[in-house]
């Protein structure tokens, strides 16, 4: 059991029969009484995230989660498949769970998953990834100093708004909580 002050980003606790993770949390005291946690959780199963304050004294059942980091290795359509690098098994993962994060995953990229009972529940990619430019828009000669932008598309079929001066060919890293372009390598 863990308590309500324990509680930090990452944590996996059950609330009301439902797998929860702390994704934000704040610490609160007022005056007189009780300190506050404020925290903003999300279900593991169903993806929807709450706000949801809990009192010092609350008490949870923490979750037995595993983090493991697995190499990415191809999609067949409904799912994508993850290699474990010590014991060689393959893990399926659900296109529901990678979402639209899918347009960041290479072959052979490292990808921390989170599993509890052997379900995956979670993948976590890594802060940015490098792909490279198979298709571009034709840039005007003069529009550099507006700042102006142009989509390209990567290997991955990501589309990425980038600098008139990214070409097809370039290899760019691209942020993948945010999906912007950072720079080209």
């Amino acid at each position: 059991m863990i308590d309500a002050n324990e509680l930090r980003k990452g944590t996996t606790f059950f609330l009301d029969g439902e797998l929860y993770q702390v994704l934000e949390y704040q610490h609160y005291k007022p005056g007189r009484g009780n300190a506050i946690i404020r925290t903003k959780i999300r279900n593991l199963r169903t993806g929807a995230t709450i706000p949801r304050n809990f009192l010092s004294g609350d008490r949870f059942e923490e979750a037995p989660v595993e983090r493991r980091t697995m190499q990415y290795l191809y999609e067949d359509g409904d799912a994508f498949y993850f290699m474990d690098a010590q014991t060689y098994d393959q893990i399926p993962v659900s296109a529901e769970i990678i979402g639209d994060r899918a347009g960041f995953l290479k072959e052979g990229m490292e990808v921390a998953l989170t599993l509890f009972e052997n379900e995956v529940l979670d993948a976590d990619l890594p802060a940015s990834v490098e792909l490279e430019v198979v298709e571009s828009e034709v840039a005007v000669a003069g529009d550099t100093a507006t700042g102006v932008n142009k989509t390209v598309v990567c290997e991955t079929g990501l589309k990425v708004q980038v600098p008139l001066f990214v070409n097809v060919g370039d290899v760019i890293r691209v942020d993948t909580r945010t999906g912007e372009y950072l720079t080209r390598v």
